[in-house]
């Protein structure tokens, strides 16, 4: 009788945790993001905020989730397009903010012996040596984009494009460089900056001037809930704004 019991309360656990789940707001985050939103994260929670459901991943295929019905209360993108995408398309509550603009920088691990300088013989040098370069999809993933423009404008691209490998997101693409799949790769600086992998990579950060500015945007759903919102506008406050700033990002 006592095991019923407790299997009876357990199950009303378990119900309340689903229930408390399911009320949480769920927040699909660039990859770029992923250390600086999970520093923001903690800070709103510290606020007396609940916990939130944070799903990271390239923003194309976040655009195309939304489209076909994923639960999704707010989209912190790499981009402005794909968010515009989505209230051209009636899913979002208004045109939403910039939040930040990235920066594109080139990464090797500390032990591929390869050097990273600023000066274009030194980078098709680096490019020449390389055997694999990671990239995240252009068509899904800004940075990927930002990556092929300045590859094409630096004048770099046909001694690059057949060394190229693919990852659905930026994160994947950085991946790649920390595992020995690629010799270099192109990434954030938000995440070149991180305390993964900085401390076995090393960065060059590369010329704003042969990219188009990657301006972030981020934007709320309709109906979304109260804790979304208050996260959406948390991203605007000066906390969050010098977290962004700590990464590496510039901030509106």
């Amino acid at each position: 009788m006592k095991s019923v019991r407790f299997l009876t309360y357990l199950s009303f656990l378990l119900l309340f945790a689903n229930i408390a789940l399911a009320q949480s707001p769920a927040v699909a985050v660039a990859a770029n993001m992923k250390d600086a939103f999970s520093e923001i994260a903690t800070a709103f929670q510290a606020t007396g905020k609940p916990a939130i459901r944070v799903v990271y991943g390239s923003s194309g295929n976040f655009t195309a989730q939304i489209m076909n019905g994923a639960p999704f209360n707010l989209f912190i993108s790499a981009d402005e397009y794909f968010p515009l995408e989505l209230y051209k398309n009636g899913k979002t509550v208004d045109e939403g903010k910039v939040y930040a603009i990235g920066k594109l920088a080139i990464i090797t691990k500390n032990s591929s012996g390869i050097q990273l300088e600023s000066d274009k013989a030194a980078l098709v040098k680096a490019i020449k040596k390389a055997n694999k370069i990671a990239i995240a999809k252009p068509d899904l993933a800004p940075y990927g984009k930002a990556a092929v423009q300045y590859l094409k404008a630096e004048g770099l691209w046909e001694i690059a494009k057949g060394k190229l490998v693919y990852g659905d997101n930026i994160g994947l693409a950085t991946t790649y460089v920390l595992t020995g799949a690629a010799d270099l790769g192109f990434t954030a600086v938000s995440l070149a900056k991180s305390s993964e992998v900085s401390k076995d990579t090393n960065y060059l950060l590369l010329n704003g001037q042969l990219y188009e500015p990657i301006k972030q945007r981020m934007v709320l759903m309709k109906g979304a809930p109260a804790e979304a919102v208050e996260l959406y506008q948390f991203m605007q406050d000066l906390t969050a704004q010098s977290i962004l700033r700590k990464y590496g990002y510039t901030t509106p």
